[in-house]
């Protein structure tokens, strides 16, 4: 099995679980090796009193694209801490995208970045996440069509 399919085994199988990002309406568009991107669009119920998305959309977003990212190679990855900086507002309506890219992995431990911007391009967000792997597979290799 090549890592890109792996990527996209485990990414399926993560997201079939993965009920805040389903009910927050995210699509997974692309996973490969250390990368994911992601989309969802700005819902009414994402308002903050200010008429712009919440803030903590954003970051479920772009937390979202962190976590398939670092978990392409099947093992079970969690974060350790996540920064974001808002940089342009997000409105009702809007479809935002949510791009993460592995730029360290070693041992146990990774750093990721992530941009989220607005279909036009618009950078909205960037959050930079780190990253525990576990020694846990995230499917069991089995399942995965590998051997234990």
């Amino acid at each position: 099995m090549t890592e890109q399919q792996r990527a996209e085994r485990v990414a399926r199988a993560m997201f079939a679980q993965d009920r805040a990002s389903q009910w927050m309406g995210m699509e997974l568009l692309e996973v490969a090796p250390g990368y994911a991107r992601l989309a969802m669009r700005v819902g009414r119920e994402m308002v903050n009193g200010h008429g712009i998305c919440h803030g903590g959309v954003i970051f479920a977003l772009a937390d979202s694209a962190f976590a398939f990212a670092c978990n392409t190679d099947n093992r079970m990855t969690v974060a350790l801490a996540c920064h974001i900086s808002f940089v342009a507002p997000a409105r009702e309506g809007e479809r935002l995208v949510a791009e993460a890219r592995e730029q360290a992995k070693g041992g146990r431990t990774g750093v990721y970045d992530v941009t989220v911007t607005r279909a036009d391009g618009t950078l909205v967000a960037l959050f930079r996440g780190n990253a525990y792997r576990t020694r846990e597979p995230v499917v069991p290799p089995e399942r995965l069509g590998e051997e234990g």
